[in-house]
């Protein structure tokens, strides 16, 4: 995945770009990157930030950067943003998204016989510096940045620092954010609006799908509209937004109560408590817990101080590490206890197999898992948090191809619950991985609980419908 910060301000911005970049650090932990145009030239600084985190990285650097303007990033993925001189002059840029027609674009780009590619990231050609070939192509960053959203297959949004001020331009599907912030002297923009409050900013505009502006001490000035269609990616609700952010009107943290208590509506199990796997979980676990009036409570409680979030490193036994050691159980809380536990999503199931048979051991007497989206039964094609996941990692791929003998033509049955093969899937998951009971979330609760428009919503990776 990755996110975007970037700052205009009257005044030396450079400590509002670290803190705004570092307030992404849900969303990576691969690389961080910060660019400060100091008023003739850039500071550019990319750290790896696998094993330490971004403020303690970029910490020592910064009595040595001055600058108004300034772009950062943190990026599971290659190193950003980066700096080029080309015929519009000096820029920064910097990208977050997936490039699903990457190889066709850099093959017709070699045709020019004028282009290289100097920034690789493990032999492979950085993504970011692609997008910045074809804008040098056009005549004007205006040109070049519709071009891009009109050549890239996937998503695409860019921040691209100039010393005129930061163009912003959001993937024409919308499928990740954009917001403006603005405070006296300075304005912001961000793929988090939980950067704001902290900082000063309060929220002043957001990009529609494909909009670009250009920010600058002024203000925001237009530079290409927004397009009619949106397709936002509904996991920023159910589960890598952070709880404090808002997107088209919702806050994250709220949506997760919403879609708790629709999911505690539809539920008649016998339980004493109810919990939330840290840290997406809680938000759903709490809306359950005010609906249904069973108790809320912490079995278990997360490690913090050194454990990163287990859902970032791309090695699946690191994740798996990560996972079983910062969970800790609190013995009294579980013994004899019937436990209903609300998650996010069920993705592989490893690590929540790993949880429940923790619980047994501490003497649990029943452990009921409730996800907070339906069943994943394809892999996104449009983002990349997911970029080392087979669809056939997913658990209820792997359910369905067992109860078939093989990979079926249409999945459509499995994605409807009220099939009887939806409900077969149901139990071979719940089965597998040791459940007392599984019920996930239908679409349509969901999605109300978003409350921003069915058509306006991404559901790809659960009915396999662009």
């Amino acid at each position: 995945m990755g996110g975007l910060f970037g700052v205009v301000s009257k005044e030396d911005c450079v400590m509002d770009v670290y803190f705004g970049t570092d307030y992404h650090s849900h969303l990576g932990t691969s690389r961080g990157g910060m660019a400060i145009w100091s008023g003739n030239s850039f500071n550019r600084s990319i750290h790896n930030i696998e094993n330490t985190q971004f403020r303690a990285k970029f910490e020592s650097e910064l009595p040595k950067i001055k600058g108004n303007m300034g772009i950062g990033c943190i990026s599971d993925t290659d190193p950003q943003p980066l700096t080029v001189r080309s015929h519009h002059g000096k820029y920064a840029i910097t990208t977050v998204g997936k490039i699903n027609n990457f190889d066709e674009i850099a093959d017709k780009a070699f045709f020019n016989h004028n282009i290289h590619f100097m920034e690789t990231s493990k032999g492979a050609i950085n993504p970011t510096e692609l997008v910045s070939v074809i804008i040098d192509h056009e005549n004007s960053f205006k040109d070049g940045l519709l071009k891009a959203q009109e050549l890239l297959q996937g998503s695409c949004s860019i921040l691209l620092l100039t010393p005129q001020g930061i163009y912003a331009s959001r993937d024409k599907l919308g499928r990740t954010p954009l917001i403006v912030g603005k405070k006296e002297g300075s304005y912001c923009v961000s793929s988090e609006s939980c950067t704001f409050a902290n900082l000063g900013y309060s929220l002043n505009y957001e990009l529609g799908p494909g909009e670009i502006i250009l920010l600058t001490q002024d203000g925001v000035e237009k530079i290409a509209p927004s397009r009619d269609e949106m397709k936002i990616c509904a996991f920023l609700w159910v589960y890598y937004g952070y709880p404090s952010s808002t997107y088209e009107g919702m806050n994250v943290e709220v949506m997760r109560y919403r879609n708790g208590a629709a999911m505690a509506k539809n539920d008649d199990v016998d339980i004493d408590m109810v919990a939330g796997i840290p840290d997406s979980g809680v938000g759903h676990a709490i809306g359950y817990s005010n609906q249904s009036k069973v108790p809320y409570g912490r079995p278990f409680i997360k490690y913090t101080p050194t454990w990163a979030r287990s859902f970032m490193p791309q090695d699946q036994d690191i994740r798996n590490l990560v996972a079983r050691m910062k969970l800790m159980p609190i013995a009294e809380l579980v013994a004899d206890k019937r436990l209903l536990f609300c998650d996010d999503s069920i993705v592989r199931g490893t690590q929540l197999r790993e949880t429940v048979d923790l619980l047994y051991n501490c003497n649990a007497r029943e452990v009921h898992i409730r996800s907070a989206c339906p069943p994943l039964v394809f892999g996104c094609k449009f983002l990349n948090f997911s970029t080392s996941r087979s669809e056939m990692d997913l658990v209820a791929r792997q359910a369905i191809i067992e109860l078939e003998g093989k990979v079926p033509e249409s999945f459509e049955a499995y994605c409807d619950p009220a099939t009887e093969k939806y409900n077969c899937m149901l139990d071979c998951i719940r089965k597998r991985l040791n459940f007392s009971t599984l019920k996930y979330q239908n679409i349509h609760d969901m999605i109300a609980a978003i409350g921003v428009g069915e058509d306006k919503i991404c559901t790809y990776c659960w009915t396999g419908k662009e």
